[in-house]
């Protein structure tokens, strides 16, 4: 129970809900309506009324993939999501917040408003999400009017919008298909294996015994988008459902985007708990929180087995709690793919097969990784399971772009002691930002090595590799490899990374082609 003492104006969650439709994908709720039902169980889950919802002084959304940088689909959509959401709710808010793109948002939204909650300028803020890609893609297949997703609030100002607008790629990482998630995350996973000096065999081993626990919290979350169980061998096993994606990654490890999803998360000050009526067994505090990017663009990075971001925003966390990693009784690391689990765990002192776990959700590929909000989903739960367990602690982490933006969140039932204060991300990031990193080439020639790589498949097989290595200066450049399958099928068969070859201009004028001696 919350002290008398503890100061007013410190930040604290009262409700968090969860919404994920089943039904007939032709039929499913627009976007607004899906935060509207997170929304409302959110207000319900912290015992409030309607019409006490309508005091809100804040609402904030996790920006939709559609609306990503460089997403030109044009498809209705809501113009101001937290105006229109304030709207069906029936609130006024003074402030209204849409985040930029990354899979972080949620947790730095959240410790944004709690910043803000402890220096008086919101009281009361609901942060909500939702993805819809599931039913979206669907209904575009099959020409059913997606009208219902369009809404527009006139006279409603702006937004503010919160987090980095940067696009997560260069035009010159773009030409060779780094935007794309699949194709980035195993670059990591390859060289992690590689400055582990496991083999192919064993690492694909780990990888399945890694995610089989998340599959079996998936399996008792009534809000998992996959509710089922795999063995660690099924995991890894390619096989007609579960294809090779981007080696070493078949599909079973790759996030679920395709959902219908929503979740939301209530905040506001200790005095308007009280206020509000809200019984103090309902209240779990924010202890501890930060914010970092790693160098920004990934070939920009001084590696490929570590994130210095992780590393500091999970020790600025754990110190402003107070606490250690042996402290935390829970823990839901942002799981889009294995890389990000086991850079994670590394960064925060924690063994593969820490017997806490990793997730409560079931993690982005099972729970499903609805965009930019699966982390809105994990607060929600771990909010839930600190309330069942009065006074354990657990650690929420969240991950934009390619392992490049972390937010890190500490929470507990205890109440916080002493005033709530966030440190500035800005100390954080001027010492990552001054990191060394190898000089970047766009225009390689010569004899070259790999410094890690990727096989990129499609439904048919075999599409192309991607290398990221260093010309005889050493300085790191990014190409494919030649689409022959006896080239890409050798890159899946041994050990790639030391390799050497040759890297020159592609025919096609726009990427390097490097080719394996």
């Amino acid at each position: 129970m919350a002290s008398a003492t503890v100061d007013e104006r410190t930040p604290v969650l009262i409700g968090g809900g969860q919404f994920t439709y089943r039904g007939d994908p032709l039929q499913a709720p627009s976007p607004l309506g899906l935060l509207r039902t997170a929304a409302e169980r959110a207000i319900a889950d912290a015992g409030l009324s309607a019409e006490q919802a309508r005091g809100l002084d804040t609402v904030a959304v996790v920006a939709f993939t559609i609306d990503a940088p460089g997403n030109s689909m044009a498809i209705p959509r809501l113009r101001n999501p937290p105006a229109s959401l304030a709207r069906t709710l029936g609130a006024n808010p003074a402030t209204s917040i849409y985040t930029e793109t990354g899979g972080n948002s949620p947790q730095h939204l959240i410790n944004l408003l709690a910043e803000r909650i402890a220096a008086g300028e919101v009281d009361f803020a609901l942060a909500a999400g939702c993805e819809f890609l599931g039913s979206l893609q669907k209904k575009l297949r099959a020409g059913v009017s997606t009208a219902d997703h369009e809404d527009e609030v006139p006279g409603a100002p702006e937004p503010e919008r919160v987090g980095d607008p940067r696009p997560g790629v260069t035009p010159y990482e773009r030409a060779h298909g780094l935007q794309f998630p699949v194709n980035t995350y195993p670059l990591f996973e390859n060289a992690l294996r590689a400055r582990d000096g496991r083999s192919l065999a064993d690492h694909q081993r780990r990888l399945g015994e890694l995610f089989a626990p998340f599959t079996q919290v998936a399996a008792g979350n009534p809000h998992a988008w996959f509710p089922v169980e795999r063995s660690a061998e099924e995991l890894v096993m390619v096989a007609e459902r579960n294809r090779m994606v981007s080696y070493p990654y078949p599909k079973y490890l790759n996030a679920i985007m395709e959902v219908d999803q929503s979740a939301a998360v209530i905040l506001c000050s200790v005095a308007k708990a009280r206020a509000l009526g809200v019984p103090e067994d309902r209240w779990v505090f924010l202890h501890g929180c930060a914010d970092a990017s790693d160098l920004w663009f990934p070939l920009e990075r001084q590696n490929y087995w570590s994130s210095p971001a992780m590393r500091l925003t999970g020790a600025k966390a754990l110190d402003m709690a107070g606490l250690t990693v042996g402290d935390m009784d829970l823990f839901d690391l942002y799981s889009c793919f294995p890389v990000a689990v086991e850079i994670g765990a590394e960064s925060i002192g924690l063994a593969l097969n820490d017997p806490r776990g990793f997730t409560v959700t079931g993690g982005l590929p099972y729970m499903g990784g609805p965009g930019n909000n699966y982390v809105m989903h994990s607060v929600a739960e771990m909010t839930a399971r600190l309330r069942a367990r009065p006074g354990a602690v657990g650690m929420v982490t969240g991950n934009g772009w390619y392992l490049t933006k972390q937010s890190v969140g500490v929470y507990s039932t205890r109440p916080v002691e002493g005033p709530w204060r966030r440190e500035d991300p800005r100390t954080l990031q001027r010492e990552i930002d001054a990191l060394p990193h190898p000089e970047v080439t766009e225009t390689p020639s010569g004899p070259a090595v790999i410094e890690t790589y990727t096989v990129v498949h499609d439904r048919g097989g075999y599409r192309m590799g991607i290398v990221v290595g260093r010309d005889e200066a050493d300085r790191r450049f990014v190409a494919v490899t030649p689409d022959n399958e006896a080239t890409l099928r050798d890159l899946e068969s041994r050990e790639g990374v030391g390799r050497r070859g040759a890297v020159a201009p592609h025919p096609d004028g726009r990427r390097n082609l490097f080719t394996p001696d």
